[in-house]
This record gives structure tokens, C-alpha cells and sequence, in this order.
């Protein structure tokens, strides 16, 4: 059984040219609107029990409307949603407090409308200060609180007992670095206990660091829906590409998804990571010196021709990135039919595991101003431990030590 159903569901926001109409279409008489707005179009997905499922997608997708609707602050215009669990969200940054009521009141009557009784708070209303650390504050009114403090209360009731359901918008990137990290680890906490998670984020590395899965909003309908690694290449793709007419994605003999974009001015022949000895390897040691090479081919003239690539783990999460405009060797007025070939030279200082590289040619310091060609796991490569000392960790940063008595 499916711990969340969203089925069909769609909403539009109406303006009427007067009120009367629209309290005459509450009682079910059609009224036409003077305007219409549709923010969500026919969206469903199911969750299962323990699953956790990342909401991506650009401003004015309809991701926080979608969140509303699932909780019940919103009802959909068309469709239905179906929880069979408790639900603890974190929406809008202080979402039902009172600012002229104490962070401690405003606990209580958050958490009493999230159904929970006095007792059952006061027997966790320390744990809530303990974790928020915001001090004397919780007792002072919520409107002398930066928005940082509010999210710090938010969170510490919103999570004071393990839901069914965690639902997280964007509401913790307002938080100091400390309680992010500190907040991350109580969400993969209640994951290991079988938690639901549904977290909306731009941040590419904290859904892949948590999720399963991923969703992709896009003018209000499901786009992509599926590995995170895949769904996140796939955003930044038509991220670059506003139009997404370039956008191709096709299916390597290893199973991945590579995303490929870009208007074609300039394009990738070969790519290849070569040893000292100039072979191409696909296993190397830690710390081992090695060359990424890249032979590119210029279709029509540009007035700036950037060549970068991007080192990612298993997960899809970035490792290490550059490109030649940040190392001061751009190609300018590069005239079409031109080829070059470019290596770029480093240890590959990385931990033990499986890594890809993709690659991007375009202009200025960016592929999101001019895109001419991004590709995704051009060259997929293992790192191993052959001779080094033990570590963990996904760089190889060796120390020495002295220690003095």
C-alpha cells in the first residue's frame, strides 16, 4: 500500500470581476473567471512507505503549491491526494506562529494544532528548546526572532516526534550552516527508522544525499521522475537550454542516463583519461597523475569558446570543476570548421569508489549563458586504494604529524 497517492491533481488560481461571483460558484452556479491561472497540471505520483522522494524545479514551477495541497493548506482545483500517515511539514518560514507570542507559546499551539495534547508537548518541550538553541529567546516574542531563530523553532516542533510523513521545503536554507547540518542529520535519522521524506530543494547535493528518487517540475507538470542523479542532469540541462529543444537523454550500455545539451556552435569529438605512460585507463590508484584529454570541433563562429569539465561520485554529486575562462585561457573569435585539443593535467587525489566526468563547451564563465554543448558521464573511471594508507572520505588529503609532550 502506497503511503501518499497525488492523483490527477491540478490547480488554478481565479480572479473574478466581482465577489459575488465568486461566492455564487461556491454554491456550485458556473461563473466564468476573468482570469486564470493554472499553476499545476494533472500531477500524480505515489510514495511508499520509507521512501524518500526529492521535489525539484525551477521558480514558478509549482513545487510549494504542490507541497500546500498535499498538506491541506490548499485544495486542488482538479484530482485528489491521499495520506495514510501523520503528516510534520516545513513550509513557509513561520507558517501559524503569532509574533506577539513567546517561541515557547508558539509551540504549544503549533504543536496543538498539529493534533497533539499539552501533556504530550510537555513532555518534550525541553527537547524542543535543547535542539533549537536559540536561549533566553525562547521566551521572548517571535517578532524580535531573525528569520533563522523562527526556523530553528519550526523545525525543532515540526520534528519533536517522528512523523509518518517529513515534508521539508525550502524553509531550512535560511538556517546558519551549523543547524543545517544539524537538522540533516535528525531527517536521516527518521529515515533509518522508516520515516517518509518529501523534501523540495535547488540544491542538488542534499536531495541526492537523501533521496531515492527525484521529481521534476516544470510550467506546473511532472517532467522526470526517477534516480535523482538522472532527474538532476536533466535540470541542468534545461536550465541551460530555456527552450529544452536541444535537451537528449539516451541510455548507456552501463545502464546510466546521459543528458546531452547545447545549440551546437561547438561540440565534443573524444574524450579520454590518460596515465602518465599516455593510456587511456579506467581504473587508477589514489593520487595518481593522470591527463584528461579533449578533442572538440568548431561548427560556426563564436564570439568566446570555454571548454570545463566536471568530476561527480556515484551518486551524481559534484567532486571538483573548472573550465579555461576561470583559468585565464579562453578562446576568443574561434572561426568555424577550427579544431583543438585540450588536456588538462592533475592527481587524482579522490577516495576509493566510482566516479564520471562530464564536459561542457561554451561561452563566458558559464554553460547557463551560452550553452553549446553539455554532456554528462562522457567517461566514467574507479579509483582504488593500491599503496596508500588507509582513509575513508571521497578526497585524498594526506597529513603528516607531530605530536610533543
Amino acid at each position: 500500500m502506497s503511503l501518499m497517492d497525488v492523483q490527477n491533481v491540478s490547480k488554478a488560481f481565479r480572479e473574478y470581476s466581482s465577489e459575488w461571483k465568486r461566492v455564487v460558484r461556491w454554491f456550485g452556479v458556473p461563473t466564468k473567471p476573468s482570469e486564470e491561472n493554472w499553476v499545476l497540471r494533472n500531477v500524480s505520483f505515489s510514495i511508499g512507505e520509507g521512501e524518500a522522494i526529492g521535489i525539484a524545479g525551477q521558480n514558478g514551477a509549482g513545487k510549494s503549491t504542490l507541497l500546500k495541497i498535499i498538506t491541506g493548506t490548499l485544495l486542488p482545483t482538479e484530482g485528489s491526494v491521499t495520506v495514510n500517515g501523520r503528516i510534520a511539514a516545513m513550509l513557509e518560514l513561520g507558517m501559524g506562529f503569532n509574533p506577539e507570542l513567546t517561541g515557547r507559546q508558539n509551540v504549544y499551539h503549533a504543536a496543538g494544532l498539529m493534533g497533539f495534547s499539552e501533556a504530550d508537548i510537555d513532555s518534550v518541550i525541553d527537547e524542543i528548546e535543547a535542539f533549537a538553541e536559540i536561549g533566553n529567546y525562547f521566551d521572548e516574542p517571535v517578532r524580535t526572532y531573525s528569520s533563522g531563530m523562527q526556523m530553528r523553532v519550526a523545525f525543532s516542533v515540526a520534528t519533536a516526534y517522528r512523523p509518518e510523513v517529513l515534508i521539508v521545503d525550502e524553509a531550512l536554507s535560511v538556517g546558519d550552516a551549523y543547524f543545517q547540518h544539524k537538522s540533516f542529520d535528525r531527517i536521516r535519522t527518521f529515515r533509518e527508522q522508516g520515516t517518509t521524506l518529501l523534501i523540495v530543494s535547488h540544491d542538488r547535493t542534499a536531495i541526492q544525499s537523501l533521496c531515492d528518487r527525484a521529481i521534476l517540475l516544470e510550467n506546473g507538470a511532472v517532467i522526470k521522475d526517477g534516480n535523482p542523479e538522472e532527474v538532476f542532469d536533466f535540470y541542468n540541462a534545461i536550465i541551460a537550454e530555456k527552450d529544452n529543444s536541444t535537451v537528449k537523454v539516451r541510455k548507456l550500455e552501463n545502464g546510466k542516463a546521459q543528458t546531452k545539451s547545447g545549440t551546437g556552435e561547438a561540440t565534443v569529438i573524444s574524450a579520454s583519461l590518460l596515465n602518465e605512460a599516455g593510456d587511456s585507463v579506467y581504473t587508477i590508484n589514489v593520487g595518481e597523475p593522470v591527463r584528461l584529454a579533449v578533442d572538440i570541433a568548431v561548427k560556426k563562429d563564436v564570439e568566446q569558446l570555454v571548454l570545463g569539465y566536471l568530476i561527480k561520485d556515484r551518486l551524481g554529486q559534484p567532486v571538483f570543476g573548472t573550465n579555461t575562462y576561470h583559468m585565464n585561457q579562453p578562446l576568443n573569435f574561434v572561426q568555424a570548421g577550427s579544431e583543438y585539443s585540450y588536456t588538462f593535467q592533475f592527481r587524482a587525489c579522490l577516495g576509493i569508489g566510482s566516479y564520471s566526468i562530464a564536459v561542457a563547451l561554451h561561452g563566458g564563465g558559464s554553460h547557463v549563458g551560452h550553452n553549446y554543448e553539455w554532456r554528462d558521464i562522457v567517461i566514467m573511471f574507479n579509483v582504488v586504494n593500491m599503496n596508500r594508507e588507509q582513509f575513508v572520505g571521497v578526497s585524498w588529503l594526506p597529513p603528516t604529524v607531530s605530536c610533543t609532550k
